[in-house]
């Protein structure tokens, strides 16, 4: 079974091939996080700390756009979200929102929770239950919006 990093490494490969200038850039930004991730760990970087860096790296990015939509930088941000694109591939399966929106429905349901004090509840819940498959973002904002619903 090949880890996330023989996988990046091949891919780096292919781009290196493909003369994919942006692609290869981004690939090797996220080889040197993870290798950075093995020293601060002082061992192997598992699935879940490869999915951790990876999420990071897609926040940065995702960060990056809107503060360069914000600066009137379109091709800037543009640039970015393409960079979130290529790292998103190296993710697991996400979870819907409908699925999610459900989820805590039921949850708000069944322990009679209300308010945005519930909060708390709710996300650790939520996060337990759906771990690396959602993105903590999206429960968030579903979480609120169920809640001030309830």
């Amino acid at each position: 079974m090949s880890t996330p990093q023989d996988r990046i490494q091949s891919d780096i490969k292919e781009a290196l091939k493909a003369r994919q200038t942006e692609r290869l850039a981004t690939l090797r930004m996220l080889l040197s996080e993870l290798k950075n991730e093995k020293i601060r760990a002082g061992q192997e970087v598992d699935d879940e700390a490869f999915v951790r860096v990876v999420r990071k790296g897609v926040k940065q990015r995702q960060d990056a756009a809107e503060q360069f939509r914000a600066g009137d930088r379109e091709e800037m941000a543009a640039k970015e979200e393409r960079e979130a694109e290529i790292l998103t591939a190296y993710l697991p399966q996400q979870i819907g929102e409908e699925e999610i929106r459900a989820a805590i429905e039921e949850l708000v349901a069944a322990e009679e929770l209300s308010g945005p004090r519930a909060i708390g509840v709710v996300m650790k819940a939520m996060m337990t239950r759906f771990g690396s498959a959602a993105d903590g973002r999206t429960i968030n904002q579903v979480a609120r919006d169920v809640l001030a619903s309830s």
